[in-house]
């Protein structure tokens, strides 16, 4: 008898110290994750802006704000890591978005977060933007472990209409088709309510009608703050100070999803569910400044690769916190949430395919170090920046062909080191304090803050050197990025050069089709066509 009851303690001791809520007689906590849609670094109140934000400056406050924390520097990358704890490489999305007529989706032999959380016992809801792939209808929310969906399966809706207008390929038309849907069908009926708003209802709905006795995992996908900038006159009335038309209707619509994650926080409050809830607050990538967004001092914006694109504005906050009400510096990506929170949940993660993310919930709970110290941003050879880039040191052109300078000599950027990694590739990785960024790495202004567009110190493109093949930056004593390295630190560069080469061994091919035809919605929805 003894060697079985020795061996049952062991087994009930290892999960108990792998799920230390439950040391505490807890059932799982309910886990309620919020994304924000193209949030800057700039546009949230505790990091200085001048738009107001409240709730999330409060709830911040009373958590654990990451001040050290990346995401992906597009919508659909940061998703796809978020729901499969992988690098986009491993997964063949490395390249752009999701299109509306693109035949693909996130892989379905892909295990994600949702089934692993419903596995785990829990009820999993999703409210918001999809958008990881709706071609056929396996690659549905509701088909990858949401017990109900209600939201956008594509992006850039009409925030009252929630239509979505895209070209179809070979038609040479562009359509104008609904994109909201219920579970798998299409929800009509919503016309004129703004989506913030109807978002929100949607997830009070789910929060009053939940039973507290299952634990719940409530993704909700904000709409807010992407373009188009749309907003009720009431959020913007308060911003009439702010000149730049863009900004202002920007503003409101920050004030609008503020507001919205008060009513969540207030809905988990009257429902006795935040006592055992841990709400995770994050964007998605770094704010788009041609569409309002700030990421001042940073470098950059959305669809680069600079601290402006890929460092995100992200906090967690619950009553489960051992350091409640600290800031973390330590260094946390958008892909260890999904071991994160399923250890959270006591579940488990055998069932996935090898993770790239890691458990940062000591961490960020108790103020322990990350187990977390490489970062990969990503590796894509086929970038291109849709978007121009006034006042680049490098006029948005690549730079793979431009000598550069090591050691007081030139020398072709192609024979940097060994690693054999082609140095006009577009990509970056983060080391400890280092970041090495190689071929083009996308607009590479420091865009002017709000308000000060006069001053010298915030418009200062003009004095930036040209890029180069190779950049290397201490982001710790240099999170603006404003003084490259490269030339002091050449062992760091090689070895950096070295972990891109052996990333790049272990990545799978780019999957980015071309758009089909028969994804013509006509005077219907978009969904799936196949």
């Amino acid at each position: 008898m003894f060697p079985v009851t020795l061996s049952c303690m062991i087994a009930t001791a290892i999960i108990l110290l792998s799920c230390p809520l439950f040391l505490e007689g807890k059932q799982p906590p309910h886990i309620v994750f919020i994304l924000a849609d193209d949030f800057g670094w700039n546009d949230v109140g505790y990091h200085g802006s001048e738009i107001k934000t409240p709730n999330l400056d409060k709830l911040s406050a009373k958590g654990v704000r990451l001040e050290n924390y990346y995401v992906q520097p597009l919508c659909t990358p940061s998703r796809n890591q978020f729901m499969t704890g992988r690098y986009q490489i491993h997964t063949g999305m490395q390249h752009q978005i999701i299109w509306p007529c693109q035949p693909y989706c996130v892989p379905l032999d892909e295990k994600l977060l949702p089934q692993l959380m419903r596995e785990t016992g829990y009820a999993t809801h999703m409210v918001g933007k999809w958008h990881l792939g709706m071609y056929r209808k396996d690659c549905l929310p509701t088909r990858r472990g949401f017990d109900s969906y209600f939201g956008y399966l594509t992006g850039s809706e009409d925030y009252f209409s929630h239509q979505r207008c895209s070209h179809v390929p070979l038609l040479n038309v562009t359509r104008c088709a609904l994109d909201l849907r219920e579970g798998e069908e299409v929800a009509t009926g919503y016309t004129g309510t703004y989506s913030t708003q109807l978002f929100t209802d949607r997830v009070t709905s789910i929060i009053a009608k939940h039973n507290s006795k299952k634990p719940l995992f409530l993704y909700v996908a904000l709409q807010a703050v992407h373009a188009p900038l749309q907003v009720p006159e009431r959020y913007v009335a308060p911003y009439s100070f702010i000149k730049d038309p863009n900004r202002r209707l920007y503003a409101g619509m920050v004030s609008a999803m503020d507001e919205a994650v008060g009513n969540i926080t207030l809905a988990l409050q009257e429902t006795g569910l935040w006592d055992n809830t841990v709400l995770v607050f994050s964007t998605d990538n770094g704010g788009q400044t041609l569409a309002g967004g700030s990421n001042w001092p940073l470098r950059g914006r959305k669809w680069s690769l600079w601290e402006g694109g890929v460092r995100g504005v992200g906090f967690v906050t619950s009553p489960l916190l051992k350091q409640p009400g600290t800031v973390s510096r330590q260094l946390i990506h958008i892909s260890d949430w999904l071991p994160t929170l399923v250890g959270l949940a006591g579940g488990s993660t055998d069932g996935t395919k090898p993770l790239d993310g890691y458990n940062v919930w000591n961490a960020i709970s108790k103020g322990h170090a990350s187990p977390r110290l490489e970062l990969l941003h990503n590796i894509d050879p086929l970038y291109v920046d849709i978007a121009p880039c006034p006042g680049s040191a490098s006029q948005g052109l690549p730079v793979s062909n431009a000598p550069v300078r090591r050691g007081g000599s030139s020398f072709n950027p192609w024979s940097w080191s060994n690693s054999g990694f082609n140095v006009s590739i577009h990509a970056a990785i983060r080391s400890m304090q280092w970041k090495l960024l190689t071929g083009y790495p996308g607009c590479d202004r420091w865009f002017t803050r709000p308000g000060l567009e006069n001053s010298s110190r915030t418009n200062s493109s003009a004095s930036v050197n040209p890029l180069k093949p190779v950049m290397l930056f201490d982001v710790e004593a240099d999170p603006e990025e404003r003084d490259e390295v490269s030339d002091q630190h050449p062992n760091v560069v090689d070895n950096l050069l070295r972990r891109l080469g052996h990333y790049l061994q272990r990545s799978q091919p780019i999957t980015f089709p071309d758009d089909d035809p028969r994804c013509d919605p006509g005077t219907g929805a978009w969904g799936p066509w196949e």
